[in-house]
């Protein structure tokens, strides 16, 4: 049953709103009634009500206050406005506080159950919308391909190339997506949590993240799309203002840039468009600072780290290939030999020799 508050301070206006309630067909219950807005504040805490039904014009704390108490404590609760006074500066406070409906007295038994079915069935969607749902591997298996180009494209301020990832997935969610809400949610979830990582990665502030997920934006695979578009739009707007204003190229910034992507495709052409500079002049000068060129420092990173996985026996050398950046891992045994001089897994046996007569190292 759902719970029902009612707030007046005249005792027969609660009475009537008592009496014209369809609650038992409508599946509700009154759990408590109050004679003003800090008594009802009290019991919404104790009685956890769902649909409040209150009056504006009460001594002490008014309807005002009670809204503004509710929807800052309790947004989640359902308010319904019943009032003698047609007075649009009430009207607009319960619009601004979001209440479901204003009605006026003397109160229509029909426009009163009428507003209780809609509150109903709004409480029914938002329910259903917080329900967990079963993880689908083949929505994360479909998007797997489009979160790589969207780290390339974003990682290098590329807004054609994330708008043309977006819209890839427009297409995947309008074709299989209908009357799907589970998987338009397991969709827009997988690609903000993407979303959020990028924007750590780039020092960026997250709290355009911060909100859930609007009902609204899973009725359908566009509307979804559309969210995305905005959040991602709005947040490569962010990190191209941050870095084209800048007066000076920071090498370190560069350098952190490459320390975090160094297993994705960076390329001295990508890093020189990131950064709103030349790629001659970023050569240059990274080479000035660091001794090596923007390639060299790239592989050097992805050696240390194949190594220091290597050393790792549960991990397969594919894998280790995989984590440092080659998907052909042939490629990546020439690579690691050239450099080191030895094969992966030579190096590796050296690796389990050197802590079997060093244990304790």
């Amino acid at each position: 049953m759902l719970k029902v508050l009612l707030v007046d301070d005249e005792s027969w206006n609660r009475d009537i709103v008592r009496t014209f309630g369809l609650w038992d067909e409508l599946g509700m219950e009154i759990a408590g009634e109050a004679e003003d807005g800090s008594e009802a504040l009290r019991l919404a805490g104790e009685l956890s009500p769902q649909i409040v039904i209150t009056d504006m014009r009460m001594p002490g704390a008014d309807g005002v206050k009670l809204m503004n108490q509710l929807h800052e404590c309790y947004p989640e609760i359902k308010v319904i406005v019943v009032s003698g006074y047609d007075d649009f500066k009430y009207a607009q406070n319960a619009i601004r506080y979001g209440a479901v409906d204003y009605l006026l007295k003397p109160i229509d038994p029909g426009e009163l159950n009428a507003v209780l079915r809609k509150c109903r069935k709004e409480l029914e969607e938002s329910s259903r919308a917080r329900e967990p749902y079963a993880l689908d591997i083949e929505v994360s298996f479909s998007l797997s391909s489009y979160k790589q180009l969207m780290r390339v494209h974003f990682n290098e301020l590329n807004l054609e190339g994330v708008n043309a990832v977006l819209e890839g997935i427009e297409k995947e969610l309008v074709q299989g997506g209908s009357g799907r809400p589970g998987m338009l949610r397991q969709a827009a979830s997988e690609m903000l949590l993407l979303l959020k990582e990028l924007m750590r990665s780039n020092a960026l502030e997250e709290d355009v993240l911060k909100a859930e997920i609007p009902r609204e934006v899973l009725l359908s695979g566009s509307s979804t799309a559309a969210y995305l578009k905005q959040l991602y739009g709005t947040s490569l707007e962010q990190l191209i203002g941050q870095r084209k204003f800048k007066n000076k190229l920071n090498l370190d910034e560069v350098r952190q840039y490459i320390n975090a992507h160094f297993a994705e495709v960076v390329t001295l052409e990508g890093l020189a468009r990131a950064f709103f500079v030349s790629k001659e002049y970023l050569s240059k000068v990274f080479k000035l600072e660091y001794g090596c060129n923007v390639t060299d420092y790239i592989l050097q990173l992805r050696m240390e780290k194949a190594k220091e996985w290597l050393a790792e026996e549960s991990i397969p050398i594919k894998t280790v290939a995989e984590l440092a950046g080659y998907e052909d891992v042939g490629y990546f045994y020439r690579v690691f030999k050239k450099h080191y001089g030895v094969a992966p897994g030579e190096m590796r046996k050296q690796a389990a020799s050197l802590k079997m007569s060093n244990p304790k190292g």
